[in-house]
């Protein structure tokens, strides 16, 4: 049992408003905290599937982006450069080492954390980042057909209508001039969930990756070379919708300094999701050599 409160978390910007939402959740184990760092358009709950696993063990906090869930919109700021500081001021504000558990935007936000504040950081995991060569082909991927989706669904407040009409989104298949449509590959329970998050999500989220802005002064490998502590690189099989193909995976496992690699065959993007137990055997096996 577990109980979830609103943390205030500082503006770097100098505005009176609150930026960004925050939950910490209060564990046996608080010598440091884990920071759990979500993906483009989810918010803090994204983590729930491992979420009271961990809180069994450790401090946890569960952090919503800029412009996603109840935090502040940004407009106009949503480059991974941009939701770096704000995460800086977040674990500067709580005072305590942590590790930072970051999934797909949230792994490079998480990576630029560990670069910038390595006194406070003692360890990173990187759950499959979105790699340079994969946004390069966002044109021609599924994905860039369902963000363009979500864009349009973004802001929209009757859930069930947003799931049936996210579900009958038609995506390139495997073969030429092949479409799938969306909810005959993926659950209704999940997609209404992606609705859900969507409800709150400020559409120009999707804007930077979308024209191909969102790396713009984030150099994944170079800011991978600052990494000192230990990082554990969590690569989803790109035949199954993974984001970090090997053209972005071997040089980013290169450039970490302490890297340690578990490439996951069958498994897609949504790794947490979608392999839930070998999410928190790894989790629990790096956490406990620390």
């Amino acid at each position: 049992m577990f109980t979830t409160d609103s943390i205030p978390i500082i503006n770097p910007t100098g505005s009176d408003e609150e930026y960004s939402a925050l939950w910490g959740v209060a564990g046996p184990v608080a010598k440091q905290s884990l920071w759990l760092v979500h993906g483009l358009s989810r918010r803090w709950e994204d983590f729930s599937p491992i979420l009271c696993d961990l809180t069994a063990w450790w401090h946890v906090h569960a952090y919503s982006h800029r412009g996603h869930g109840e935090s502040t919109r940004t407009p106009g700021a949503y480059r991974v450069a941009d939701y770096v500081p704000d995460l800086v001021a977040a674990v500067k504000a709580a005072h305590k080492k942590c590790v930072l558990i970051g999934h797909s935007l949230g792994a490079l936000v998480s990576m630029g954390v560990a670069a910038q504040v390595p006194d406070l950081v003692t360890a990173v995991v990187l759950i499959d980042p979105p790699g340079p060569r994969f946004l390069s082909g966002l044109d021609t991927s599924p994905y860039g057909t369902i963000w363009r989706a979500m864009q349009k669904l973004a802001g929209r407040k009757d859930t069930s209508a947003v799931a049936r009409e996210f579900a009958d989104v038609r995506v390139p298949g495997a073969q030429p001039g092949e479409t799938i449509r969306l909810g005959d590959f993926r659950d209704a329970a999940s997609l209404r969930f992606v609705a859900r998050c969507l409800r709150d999500l400020d559409p120009g989220v999707f804007d930077p990756p979308l024209k191909k802005h969102w790396l713009d002064g984030y150099d994944m490998f170079a800011i991978a070379k600052r990494v000192k502590c230990p990082a554990l690189l969590i690569v989803a099989d790109p035949l199954y919708g993974g984001m970090l193909p090997p053209e972005d995976a071997n040089p980013l496992a290169a450039a970490l300094p302490d890297c340690t690699r578990v490439d996951l065959p069958t498994v897609g993007h949504l790794v947490h999701w979608q392999d839930t137990p070998s999410t928190l055997r790894l989790l629990h096996s790096f956490l406990n050599s620390l």
